[in-house]
């Protein structure tokens, strides 16, 4: 199992981080335990200071692909959540301005919590008109629509395939909307599908 991560996937959210708007999906992985919180808890990592909230659809895979074209490429996942890509965004920084890889500001464990997956027939509308929304304390800090993606899922799940097998159980975060920022020791984080809280995390002290 793997995290297949997106990068700048929403027009808003590109230009608030800089540079140019992507002509093709940006990608990066993140490890199994990337996902393993315990009882809905982020700890803080000890390495960071300044480690930032990015809410995103997060899609499952149900079935191996490899070079699938994006006319088939729904057919193989039926479930979706949503995930937090918690981001060390003073060592993304640094290893930016350096000219080095900067996954180890995204890789590291318990970046990735992912809330209940969903059936998607059970939503009554398609992956590419869902909302999503995060609160911090009660108080809403990013909310978006998948229809402002710049990449829609099925071109992802094509294009990552090119590349690498996409298997069973793998786990692809489609991109944050504008919003993102910074989280604290002692905030409660909620997530929201079409309205629906289906994630709860506490930032805590490691």
């Amino acid at each position: 199992m793997k995290f297949i991560c997106i990068g700048k996937n929403y027009l808003a959210h590109a230009n608030e981080m800089g540079g140019a708007k992507p002509s093709e999906p940006m990608f990066f992985f993140k490890p199994d335990n990337a996902g393993s919180s315990v009882d809905g808890i982020f700890p803080y990592p000890e390495f960071s200071s300044e480690v930032h909230h990015e809410v995103e659809l997060a899609v499952l895979i149900d079935s191996r692909v490899r070079n699938i074209s994006q006319v088939m490429a729904s057919e193989c996942y039926s479930k979706v959540s949503i995930g937090i890509d918690f981001t060390a965004r003073d060592l993304q920084r640094r290893q930016k301005k350096l000219g080095f890889p900067w996954e180890i500001s995204k890789s590291f464990e318990d970046s990735a919590p992912i809330g209940d997956w969903v059936e998607i027939d059970s939503l009554g509308k398609g992956v590419q008109n869902l909302d999503i929304e995060l609160r911090i304390n009660g108080e809403t800090r990013q909310k978006g629509s998948t229809r402002d993606m710049i990449f829609p899922i099925d071109q992802l799940v094509a294009h990552l395939s090119r590349f690498v097998s996409i298997d069973p159980g793998d786990i692809i975060l489609t991109g944050t909307p504008e919003g993102v920022g910074p989280v604290h020791i002692g905030d409660i984080l909620e997530a929201y599908l079409e309205g629906k809280k289906i994630l709860n995390v506490e930032v805590a002290a490691q």
